[in-house]
């Protein structure tokens, strides 16, 4: 019986240090990652991903849900583009197709890896589209009916 228990608090220890690595890991997460929660729950720094998308107005150009109108549709282009093509992209702009560039904005360039994240996640299927909410938030609404399903 004391072998067993004292597995049994070892293993309790084991799991609870697990559980402290992982939510360090979290907290400064590497770019091109993620959290994402009931699809429209999402981390701090793909909420600032998100935020940036809304304030430079991207979907003018790539549709409100990402699936593209005159520019391409990053759903499926952030399957693979690269980080970083991604950022050549967005600070260089492509002026030959009508994409801008962003490199002297410093809310773009602040935020690039953050959007990154955001858009990895919408091209993967995790995040819903529309509004997005901070992982906490207890009161966020649900994401659109079907958000999720292949269309």
């Amino acid at each position: 019986m004391r072998k067993s228990s004292s597995a049994a608090i070892a293993l309790s220890i084991g799991m609870a240090v697990i559980m402290l690595i992982s939510v360090a890991a979290r907290a400064d997460q590497p770019p091109g990652v993620y959290t994402v929660k009931d699809g429209n729950k999402v981390d701090e720094k793909t909420l600032e991903g998100w935020k940036t998308w809304r304030a430079m107005a991207c979907e003018r150009c790539h549709g409100p849900e990402q699936e593209g109108l005159v520019g391409p549709a990053l759903v499926n282009s952030l399957k693979t583009l690269s980080k970083d093509d991604f950022h050549t992209t967005i600070t260089n702009g492509r002026p030959e197709k009508g994409m801008p560039n962003f490199g002297a904005v410093p809310t773009v360039q602040k935020n690039w890896e953050n959007l990154y994240n955001y858009l990895k996640g919408r091209s993967e299927g995790k995040i819903a589209p529309g509004h997005l909410y901070p992982m906490n938030q207890a009161d966020a609404p649900p994401p659109p009916e079907g958000w999720n399903k292949p269309k």
